[in-house]
This record gives C-alpha cells, sequence and structure tokens, in this order.
C-alpha cells in the first residue's frame, strides 16, 4: 500500500521527532582528552574532578542528558595530538570535548575540531590562536588566553615601579605568548623587557639560566612555568640566592597546585591569575567546601576550570534541551551565558574566551591569597579571529 502525500508527511515528522527524541534520552557522549601521564597529569586529574563534580551537582545530567565519558591520554605530546583526538571524534563519536593543559596539544585539537565540527571546549590551554586565527563557533574555552595573565602580570610588575625586566619560560606556544602579554603591558607602563630567557619544553636544567639573571641584576624576573616544572624553577630561584635580590614575579600557574612541593621557596611570591584561594564570595567558598568533601583535597585553578566547562556545556544544553542536533542554538546560548562561576561571574568574548577579573595573589602558607585585582575585566583581543 502506498502512503498518500500528506499521511508520508507525517509519517516522516514523526519518524524526525521520534529520532530526535530518543537522541536526547540517550547518553551525551563526552570526551576527556587530558594529560594523565608526565609533567601536568596533576593538572588534567584536578581539570577532569572539576568537570565531573559539576556533572555530579546537577544529578548526573546536563540538559536532561545522563553523561558517558571517554577518556584518551593526550601524553602532552603535539605530534601525538592529531591521532588521540581523532580516537575521540572518529572511534568513539563524541558529542563534545574536553581538553586540554598543553598548548601545542589544544592547538591540533582545535584544527580537528574545526575541520569535523565537533564541539571542544578548551579547559586550560591558552594558546591565543585558539580564540585567534583559528577561531570557530563551536570552539571555546573556560580558561584564558596566554596574552591574558601575560598581560595582568605586567600590569602589576610595572605598577611596582620595576623598570627593567627579564624572563623565563619555556620554548613553546604558552610560554612565549605568556611573555608576549608581560612585555606588551610591562613597557606599556614605562619599563623595558632587557632579555628573555627559555629552554626547551619539558626542560628543567635552569642552572644556565639562572646565572643569567645574576650577571644582569635586573629589577625583577617574570617567570611562565606550571607543574612539575614550576616546582623545580622556584625551589632552583631561591637555591641560587635570587630570590632574596631580585623579585620573582609570575603567572599565576608559577604557584598553583605546586605549594606544597615548593613549600618555603615560594612564600612571598606574587603572580596575577583569575581565581585565588580566597575569594570571599558564597559562590566560591560552596564550590571549595564540595570539592574538598568530594575528593579530599582543596581545588586549584584548574578544578575551576574544569567545573566552569562543564557550567558553560550545561548552559548550552539546557536552551536546546538536551538536542545537539541544534548545534547554532546550543552554541548561541554558550557564547550568550553569563557563567557563574567560583572566579566571579563572566561572560564571553565574541571570540569564545573569558572576559574576567584577574586578580593579584601573593603566596601565604599554601594559598595564594588574593589581595587586589590586576586588571577588571580583561578581555582577549582576539586578535585574527573572523567570528
Amino acid at each position: 500500500m502506498r502512503l498518500s502525500p500528506t499521511l508520508f508527511t507525517a509519517a516522516a515528522l514523526a519518524a524526525l521527532t521520534s529520532t530526535a527524541f530518543a537522541q536526547s534520552q540517550a547518553p551525551l557522549k563526552v570526551g576527556l582528552m587530558l594529560p594523565s601521564t608526565g609533567t601536568f597529569a596533576a593538572l588534567g586529574d584536578m581539570i577532569e574532578r572539576g568537570f565531573k563534580l559539576y556533572v555530579e551537582e546537577q544529578g548526573g545530567k546536563l540538559g536532561g542528558r545522563e553523561i558517558q565519558y571517554f577518556k584518551v591520554d593526550d601524553e602532552s605530546e603535539p605530534s601525538k595530538a592529531t591521532d588521540n583526538v581523532n580516537k575521540l571524534i572518529k572511534r568513539d563519536n563524541v558529542d563534545v570535548i574536553v581538553g586540554t593543559v598543553h598548548s601545542g596539544v589544544a592547538l591540533a585539537m582545535a584544527r580537528a575540531a574545526k575541520d569535523s565540527g565537533t564541539l571542544l571546549i578548551v579547559p586550560n590551554a591558552g594558546a591565543d590562536a585558539i580564540t585567534g586565527p583559528q577561531c570557530a563557533p563551536n570552539i571555546f574555552r573556560s580558561s584564558f588566553s596566554n596574552w591574558q595573565p601575560g598581560y595582568a602580570t605586567g600590569v602589576v610588575a610595572a605598577g611596582k615601579g620595576y623598570k627593567r625586566a627579564m624572563t623565563i619560560t619555556w620554548n613553546y606556544a604558552a610560554g612565549n605568548e605568556t611573555v608576549k602579554g608581560f612585555t606588551e603591558a610591562f613597557e606599556k607602563g614605562g619599563g623595558k623587557v632587557i632579555k628573555d630567557l627559555s629552554l626547551p619544553f619539558p626542560g628543567v636544567e635552569f642552572q644556565p639560566l639562572l646565572t643569567a639573571i645574576a650577571a644582569e641584576k635586573p629589577d625583577v624576573v617574570f617567570a611562565f612555568f606550571a607543574g612539575g616544572g614550576a616546582v623545580k624553577f622556584v625551589k632552583d630561584y631561591d637555591a641560587a640566592g635570587l630570590k632574596r635580590s631580585i623579585p620573582l614575579v609570575g603567572s599565576g600557574f608559577l604557584t598553583d597546585g605546586t605549594l606544597e612541593a615548593q613549600g618555603a621557596s615560594a612564600q612571598g611570591l606574587i603572580t596575577s591569575l583569575h581565581y585565588g584561594d580566597e575569594i570571599n564570595t558564597p559562590r566560591n567558598t560552596a564550590f571549595r567546601n564540595k570539592f574538598a568533601v568530594t575528593y579530599k583535597t582543596n581545588p586549584d585553578v584548574y578544578a575551576m576550570q574544569g567545573y566552569d566547562a562543564a557550567q558553560m556545556l550545561a548552559a548550552g544544553l539546557t536552551a536546546v534541551k538536551g538536542d545537539t542536533s541544534k548545534k547554532d542554538a546550543l552554541y548561541a546560548a554558550m557564547n550568550k551565558a553569563q557563567v557563574d562561576s567560583p572566579r566571579g561571574k563572566f561572560t564571553l568574548s565574541p571570540q569564545r574566551n573569558p572576559t574576567q577579573d584577574f586578580y593579584v595573589r601573593e603566596v601565604k602558607g599554601n594559598y595564594n591569597v588574593v589581595t587586589g585585582v590586576a586588571v577588571k575585566a580583561l578581555a582577549d583581543p582576539g586578535r585574527g579571529c573572523k567570528p
């Protein structure tokens, strides 16, 4: 029997509605591509914990859909990044990818996400190109651009009256772009960067560079390191006697998640970041208490960024009632959301990067204590992005 055109149309619509309903009820496939080995393993673990904490607070669902996790260790290795991310895109057919820490890896992930149309939320890696020349409607960031914390720290250093600065970092995207941000703000504030020092990632042979710092005697040193490398650098800087004679400042990753291992060497260090341990708001207090009870440890900036990645995803999914086929509406809702973050409420720039306050922090004991605001509502310029 042949269906009439009217009956055929009705049947087709019913089938489409049934498919959409089934999709909205199926588990949402979330691919976590984070480091679980190497220098950044602890950072990846905190991001994952933060993301899952928010999901658990929502009863295990976002936009009405249960969450199914797929995990890949990105190994902090850019040369393996494309193959690794394609395990999630092509093998596991995930709906969204959350990752990663290493900027070089994240750049390859962004290319794959842009080519495949897969939603990508970057919960840490600050590579400027991700929300610059490689920007795309399906690529979001819950963290920062590398330029932002560098720029904020440059404002702090210039404000202290320092005139001659040296910088030191790993020679890769995150380090180089953070240094550029610092230099831009520091020199705008009347200072001059007299020398940039670097070493290959993830090297920790700092002694020759520390000798160069001692010889130049700048007014201040700006450093960008994170994870295990940050621990060794801060301890080596102190052991070389430089802490007593040349002030050290850094983007907040220098002392975030590292203080227990850095011990006395970190005390008194000044950094700038979009989060700190003692932001005295009900939202941050609730987040910190819940995280501590759940995981028996204190959250750090990485945990907060993972938590907010889940919040951003939830905003989009709620708007489309879990129907990820409505991509334009999903992305639009994410982009216009005001995120009630533990760091303070923030919105996204047209390039889908947080526009957020950057704080001045001082290490006191095992805490990065917020002592003021370096820059209010700092937006990354998004250079090269065509939204």
